[in-house]
């Protein structure tokens, strides 16, 4: 159950290689090309549009980036590569674009955005377009729905599970107390197979990851990674890191 090697041999930029002061946004074109540039693998996120693209963005609402406000999943492709981001000549690229810029240079690791209602589209696309893509790609998710729904549609696909040690901040605060127990401990892993656990940094060590890690043999990452301190840390717990804001 072991993610392949080329999993943990180099740092992985989240978000990609990153730097909004010097205009480089996260998850666009420019931060995917540093990466590349410092030959780091790459961490993105991916959203389904209202016309059922995967589309490389982390936040479920525009507005934080964008010139444009309002839900990701009410527009369409077509209409969200037409937005402009802050301060930026860049738009925001769908999972095929991405692909495509990347041509197998660096791996991806792609994380599957979740609304929490149990609708698989967003990976079944996915499984779509990496379908006729050649280079090395994992998915992971905190949904264990949407890492059960990679295991049935991209079995051939490394996937992972995302988790920390509790949800009990306002971020998870929409869920129900059932869907966030089912998220505790990896509880779902014997269901989902995951190939790899990537763990909040500042939660480890943790029992679950540890268990994860040292009997089930899945590699561990840790995230997301911006100081000495939590560098160290990843390296005593885990494998390799999820990092951004600055260059290893």
């Amino acid at each position: 159950m072991r993610a392949p090697d080329w999993l943990t041999a180099r740092p992985v930029a989240h978000r990609g290689l990153h730097d909004i002061s010097r205009g480089i946004v996260e998850n666009m074109p420019g931060a995917v090309q540093a990466a590349i540039a410092g030959n780091f693998s790459i961490e993105v996120d991916i959203q389904l549009s209202a016309d059922g693209e995967a589309m490389v963005h982390h936040d479920h609402a525009l507005g934080r980036l964008t010139e444009a406000t309002g839900e990701v999943i009410e527009r369409t492709a077509a209409e969200l590569r037409a937005i402009r981001f802050k301060d930026t000549d860049e738009r925001m690229m769908s999972l095929s674009d991405l692909c495509a810029m990347v041509g197998g240079r660096v791996p991806l690791v792609i994380e599957v955005k979740s609304h929490f209602g149990g609708d698989r589209k967003l990976v079944k696309r996915m499984a779509e377009v990496l379908a006729s893509y050649q280079g090395p790609a994992v998915g992971m998710s905190f949904d264990p729905d949407q890492v059960l729904a990679l295991r049935e549609l991209l079995p051939s696909r490394p996937r992972g599970i995302v988790a920390q040690r509790s949800y009990e901040d306002e971020y998870w605060a929409k869920l129900t107390e059932a869907q966030r127990d089912s998220m505790l401990y990896l509880r779902h892993g014997f269901q989902t197979q995951p190939h790899f656990v990537a763990f909040k940094v500042d939660h480890l060590p943790a029992p679950a990851p540890w268990i994860a890690r040292n009997v089930f043999g899945c590699a561990l990452l840790g995230w997301t990674v911006r100081t000495p301190e939590q560098r160290t840390r990843v390296g005593q717990y885990a494998d390799q890191m999820i990092f951004e804001g600055f260059v290893p």
